[in-house]
């Protein structure tokens, strides 16, 4: 598929079967989030990987999206490694890219995810049910599983109302 065809092309899944996902694929899911860009290739993030069906509903606890969180078949916990930032910002931008990139091989691979961030605001409370250590920091959980339902399609903006300044 064309790059920008699998950009146009993926959506938000909230809702999944019941199938399991091998760890070949989760491993490619990975992969992809590692070739991210990062500053000075520093590649802050750190990835769990959570498959466990009593853990994965502990988690669920956590956050407002607790229903598509049970509902997935995996759940993708990515942290910043604290000890690695040299520059805030741009490594955030880095974890950003980096999971931009897992979504978008999730979606060539036929499967489903959302990008869940408001489950941050639960950091502590998620390391301490992996039982991870402090250096890590919660940047977003990637919920994901076989489509169970056809997302939605979306409009955009024009690139009129987005482009600020040319010449």
């Amino acid at each position: 598929m064309d790059i920008i065809e699998e950009i146009r092309s993926r959506r938000s899944v909230r809702r999944f079967t019941s199938e399991p996902v091998s760890d070949e694929l989760i491993d490619r899911i990975l992969e992809a989030g590692r070739w991210a860009p990062s500053g000075l290739n520093n590649q802050p993030w750190r990835f769990a990987v959570v498959k466990d069906r009593e853990l994965i509903t502990e988690i669920s606890k956590l956050t407002q999206y607790d229903t598509v969180v049970r509902g997935a078949q995996v759940l993708l916990p990515v942290f910043i490694a604290t000890e690695k930032i040299y520059h805030r910002e741009k490594d955030i931008q880095g974890i950003g890219a980096c999971l931009q990139n897992m979504l978008l091989e999730i979606h060539s691979l036929g499967l489903g995810a959302v990008w869940l961030g408001e489950i941050i605001r639960s950091n502590a409370l998620l390391k301490q049910l992996l039982g991870l250590v402090n250096d890590l920091e919660l940047m977003a959980v990637i919920a994901l599983g076989w489509p169970a339902e056809k997302p939605r399609t979306t409009k955009r903006k024009t690139l009129k109302e987005l482009i600020v300044y040319r010449d």
